[in-house]
């Protein structure tokens, strides 16, 4: 059964090309416009990776990683942070969220892959 991840951003053009790279490698995406919408699909349904942007209207990234953490569902599933914020200090944030990983737009759908096969396999 493919594996299940959860694309976060309020770009639909990117959210499109992170789906279709996600999709092409075998995975399935749920989509979210925004933080607070990721939070309602994940409370919807478990996914095996949540990728989210930092910017978005509504709820943030950071807020939604914090949210999540919060769910007993989402203690230990991969976060996976993909924006434009690259400083030291938002990754720290992101790291104190809960966050596992990092990358930054615009991103390389090969890298892409990599990286979530790496983390979910």
């Amino acid at each position: 059964m493919a594996k299940t991840i959860l694309a976060v951003d309020d770009s639909s053009s990117l959210r499109q090309m992170v789906a279709f790279s996600l999709k092409a490698a075998g995975y399935q995406v749920v989509e979210a416009v925004d933080g607070q919408d990721g939070l309602e699909k994940a409370k919807q349904g478990a996914v095996d990776l949540v990728l989210t942007d930092q910017n978005m209207p509504k709820m943030d990234g950071l807020q939604l990683i914090k949210s999540l953490r919060e769910l007993p569902a989402y203690a230990k599933t991969p976060i996976l942070m993909l924006t434009t914020e690259s400083s030291d200090e938002m990754k720290a944030k992101g790291r104190a969220a809960g966050a596992n990983g990092w990358l930054v737009k615009p991103f390389d759908p090969q890298r892409l892959i990599e990286v979530v096969k790496k983390v979910i396999g």
